[in-house]
């Protein structure tokens, strides 16, 4: 399914389900806690663009990731399709998918990409939703299918086991064995309507519920999904990435680049600037971060020795 035209940011793009999103939040199905961020000193951050929008907002990048061989993915939600760029930010590759949302390196090392991530798969009886893999190193990687039947699929994160977690928008988070099929007693205690990013780090998943009233960073225990709670409030948190010693870092399409350390319930801002869309770790380093914005640019924010 084709996204909407030009107008399809992030916010237009749940607009559809935008006042069921916030009825929900405002009876307090989203999840449970009641944690709130205080402010705390940042690290200082050094931004460099490593890739620039050819069209500003047309070339909206919902997500990125890497491969084995460390290239950088970029998904092209507008253009649907996903892009592979060289250290210079040469476009090298790319893949048709439709709507595409998270970019994530399985344990078979093939791509995993999110594929209809859009609001219009929120409207009854539509489910063009799902994940897509190819091998990032053949020479015209061609997508297969390996779970559809999803209602607005965005985020996706592993585990050390290799179960997929997605971030359904419509549904809560689905857990997809490395066979492709779905664990449905799983996933039915994990329903949370709106979820948006997710990530994995030791025996939990930490995933952002979008547009509700705060935003909220959601911790789900892998062992016990029905024992949720809020690690802090993020207003318009979108993808989020883990750090070394288990920080978090959140891209907000408010345009804020967040660092929060779960077991403290605390946050600081990083970066402020366009709409922030997605943010990975890069491969081999502890101090450099990749950022999507809905502008179309890709970022690295590295990490400084200071505080700012």
């Amino acid at each position: 399914m084709k996204p909407f035209p030009h107008t399809h940011t992030r916010p237009h793009r749940i607009a559809a389900a935008g006042a069921t999103l916030l009825a929900v939040a405002a009876a307090g199905l989203a999840a449970p806690g009641t944690a709130r961020s205080q402010p705390v000193s940042c690290p200082a951050v050094t931004v460099s663009t490593v890739a620039t929008a050819v069209i500003p907002f047309v070339d909206w990048a919902e997500n990125l990731g890497f491969d084995a061989q460390g290239n950088l993915w970029v998904a092209r939600l507008y253009r649907n399709e996903v892009q592979r760029y060289d250290s210079a930010g040469r476009v090298t590759a790319t893949v048709p998918v439709s709507s595409p949302g998270a970019i994530r390196l399985g344990p078979d090392q093939l791509l995993y990409v999110v594929y209809g991530d859009n609001s219009v798969n929120l409207l009854p009886g539509r489910h063009d939703s799902g994940v897509v893999r190819f091998d990032p190193t053949a020479a015209a990687p061609v997508p297969e299918t390996f779970v559809g039947g999803l209602s607005m699929a965005n985020g996706a994160a592993f585990d050390t086991e290799g179960s997929l977690y997605v971030a359904d928008t419509g549904s809560g988070v689905v857990r997809v064995r490395r066979d492709g099929t779905v664990d449905t007693e799983w996933s039915a205690q994990a329903k949370i309507f709106g979820v948006n990013g997710i990530a994995v780090h030791d025996d939990s998943i930490y995933t952002t519920v979008y547009l509700t009233p705060q935003g909220r960073l959601v911790q789900i225990p892998i062992a016990d999904p029905t024992r949720q709670s809020t690690t802090t409030d993020t207003p318009l948190a979108d993808d989020l990435a883990v750090g070394p010693g288990g920080v978090l870092y959140t891209a907000t399409t408010s345009g804020t680049l967040l660092r929060v350390d779960p077991g403290t319930h605390t946050s600081c801002s990083l970066l402020t600037r366009d709409p922030l869309a997605a943010v990975a770790t890069v491969p081999g380093s502890d101090r450099d971060l990749m950022v999507a914005t809905g502008r179309g640019d890709v970022l690295r924010v590295r990490l400084d020795d200071r505080v700012g």
